[in-house]
C-alpha cells in the first residue's frame, strides 16, 4: 500500500511538472502532445485555430534536460485561404501546408541578426526562387534565374523588401519536390496581411528566432491547427 501511494505521488508530481507553463491549464505543453518533434532539441510550432484561419501563434521551444520549455512566442499569419494538409496541398491555393518540416537554411535582404548560427544566404539583385513546374530548378533558390524558369513563375527575392528582410526556408516539398504541390514556403517577416502560403511573424520575432536557432540542435517546425484533420498534434 505504501509503495502504491508513493508511485501515485510521483506520477502526480510528474503530471504537474509537464503541465507547468504554457498549456498547463489544458495539459502538457504542446511539444509533449505532438506525434513527432523531429528528433532535435529545438522546435518551432505554428498553430492556427482551424483550417480557415489566417492568424495564430508561433512558439519556439527548446529541450532542457528532459523537459520542453518555451523560449519565445509571437502572433503569426498564415495563408490567405487558411491551411491545408501538406501531403495533398496544391500550388497556387494560397494555403499554408501543415506538417512537420526541417529548416534547411536562412536568408535575407538584411544582414543576419547578431548571434545567428544558421547558414545565412544574402539576397542579391539576381536572387530568385523558382516556382516553375517545368523547370529543373523547381522549388530552389537560383542565381541567376535559368532560362527554363520563367520570371512569371518565380519570386524575385529582392522585390520583397519587407517580407524577406529575414527568413528561414521551411523544408516543405523540398528534398524531393513534387510538381504542383507548392514551392517557396518560408517563415518570414510580416507583410501587410495574410501570406500566399508562408508563415510570417513580426520583424523583431523573426530576428529573435534567427538568433536562437542552432542547426546543431536540429530544429524543426510543426505547422497545424488546434483540432481536426490538420491538427498540429498529428505531426
Amino acid at each position: 500500500m505504501r509503495r502504491s501511494l508513493v508511485t501515485a505521488a510521483v506520477l502526480l508530481a510528474l503530471a504537474g511538472s509537464l503541465g507547468a507553463g504554457p498549456g498547463g491549464a489544458d495539459g502538457p505543453p504542446l511539444p509533449y502532445r505532438l506525434a513527432d518533434t523531429g528528433g532535435g532539441s529545438q522546435l518551432i510550432t505554428a498553430e492556427a485555430p482551424d483550417s480557415g484561419s489566417t492568424t495564430g501563434t508561433v512558439t519556439w521551444w527548446e529541450r532542457r534536460g528532459v523537459r520542453w520549455v518555451e523560449a519565445g512566442s509571437a502572433p503569426a499569419r498564415f495563408g490567405a485561404n487558411g491551411l491545408a494538409d501538406g501531403a495533398t496541398r496544391e500550388q497556387g491555393t494560397s494555403t499554408t501546408p501543415t506538417g512537420l518540416y526541417d529548416l534547411p537554411y536562412a536568408f535575407g535582404i538584411q544582414d543576419a541578426p547578431a548571434g545567428t548560427m544558421y547558414p545565412y544566404r544574402e539576397v542579391a539583385e539576381d536572387s530568385w526562387w523558382c516556382q516553375d513546374n517545368a523547370s529543373r530548378a523547381y522549388n530552389r533558390w537560383v542565381e541567376p534565374r535559368p532560362a527554363d524558369c520563367r520570371a512569371a513563375e518565380a519570386e524575385h527575392l529582392v522585390s520583397y523588401g519587407t517580407q524577406y528582410a529575414r527568413a528561414l526556408v521551411i523544408g516543405f516539398n523540398y528534398d524531393r519536390p513534387v510538381r504542383g504541390r507548392g514551392a517557396g514556403i518560408f517563415l518570414h517577416v510580416n507583410g501587410r496581411g495574410a501570406t500566399a502560403g508562408c508563415v510570417s511573424v513580426p520583424a523583431d520575432a523573426m530576428a529573435e528566432i534567427l538568433a536562437w536557432a542552432d542547426p546543431e540542435r536540429e530544429p524543426h517546425i510543426a505547422v497545424g491547427t488546434g483540432s481536426g484533420p490538420t491538427a498540429i498534434t498529428r505531426y
